[in-house]
């Protein structure tokens, strides 16, 4: 069986975690995790970098930076993974969903502002497969009402907006390093990134269940208090030294990525010429980090089939997201807004097909056949 993804391996990892064992330090904002804050900080441009044990971490500082209270709304689409949701959930918000487009599966900037009430306190643009939502719009919209963004950005790492990093445009930035993602720091892990310089004070005594724990370690107080609200978001060393493995070759396992992407979809050009599948779109505004390679299908009797056509063949397919206003919980903490189009519809439709770095030319090779054999 092929599979739906394999975690990045460059031959880095191993060196860097025996240097981090020998070190003696594998608790949070060892040497390692400073080279990769700094890492992240020259690559966005941001004011500061925060490494997390995951991207939900990184979600729910956010939500405490920014003060969510219970009442408050939060605008986001409902084609996204539930910590993208639960971050605010968790601090008394209620989630108000709008639809999203079609041909990127980003939320519709268009809908943002009917959806916004004297209540709304954020909005959390998700970058689905690393293809940047119209940010534009977003900030002018934020801007105007007095609004946060926070870009859950877990699946762009490495991808673009007009020339700017994904995750560096709103005040707040998340990333994913799960396994599943481009890159990784062992299986699980993320990153917040803080555009706004208001915010780091208070994102370090956060991150370190809030104390001032940073300000004694640079000599600004002659012992550590508890000072604020905040939880353990620190990552291990030995997640960090993976990680930084991975760093190290970036942009080759992006190109990598980007490859295999761009045979996928010359293969595919003639069934989506003729109208037999939909293929990603990817607006003029975006470079892409080829997180994931999609087909839409029909419908959802279609994509059964395929996705059934394709394990037989021994070729691992998956859907993505189940709509999260479908689902009991979406329905009690959140409430869709407007007309919904196309979440469900073209949640439905949508296919991934396997893709990781390093990913042998016989197997995609293979994926490319069994797939178009299903249509022949």
């Amino acid at each position: 069986m092929i599979p739906f993804n394999r975690p990045p391996v460059t031959g880095n990892e191993l060196p860097y975690i025996e240097e981090a064992l020998g070190q003696g330090k594998l608790s949070g904002d060892g040497p390692f995790t400073e080279r990769c804050q700094r890492w992240f900080e020259r690559q966005l441009g941001c004011e500061r970098a925060f490494m997390t044990p995951s991207c939900t971490h990184a979600l729910e500082m956010a939500a405490l930076l920014i003060d969510v209270k219970p009442g408050d709304e939060i605008i986001m689409p409902s084609y996204t993974f539930v910590s993208t949701a639960n971050a605010f959930v968790l601090r008394g918000a209620r989630i108000v969903f709008v639809d999203v487009r079609p041909d990127t599966m980003n939320i519709d900037e268009t809908l943002i502002e009917p959806a916004i009430t004297e209540k709304t306190r954020a909005i959390v643009p998700v970058h689905y497969a690393g293809v940047g939502c119209d940010m534009d719009v977003i900030m002018e919209l934020a801007n105007r009402h007095g609004l946060y963004v926070i870009e859950d950005a877990a699946q762009g790492m490495m991808a673009e907006y007009h020339g700017r990093p994904l995750g560096a445009i709103g005040h707040m930035g998340t990333f994913s390093f799960h396994e599943t993602k481009n890159y990784t720091s062992g299986g699980e892990g993320g990153l917040l990134s803080i555009n706004d310089a208001s915010f780091v004070k208070r994102a370090e005594i956060i991150r370190e269940k809030g104390t001032n724990r940073s300000q004694f370690f640079r000599g600004m107080v002659d012992k550590y208090s508890w000072v604020g609200m905040g939880s353990s978001y620190l990552p291990s060393e030995l997640q960090a030294a993976y990680l930084w493995g991975q760093l190290n070759c970036a942009e080759q396992i992006r190109d990598n990525r980007l490859a295999i992407w761009a045979r996928y979809h010359q293969a595919f050009k003639s069934l989506i010429a003729s109208g037999t599948v939909d293929g990603p779109i990817l607006p003029e505004a975006t470079a892409h980090n080829a997180h994931m390679y999609y087909l839409k299908v029909r419908d959802l009797e279609e994509r059964t089939a395929l996705i059934d056509h394709l394990k037989q063949a021994g070729v691992m397919a998956v859907f993505h997201y189940v709509p999260l206003h479908s689902s009991p919980f979406g329905q009690t903490v959140g409430r869709f807004h407007g007309e919904e189009r196309y979440t469900i519809r073209e949640s439905e439709r949508l296919v991934r097909l396997p893709i990781w770095y390093g990913m042998p030319e016989e197997e995609q090779e293979r994926v490319i056949q069994s797939l178009l054999s299903f249509f022949d």
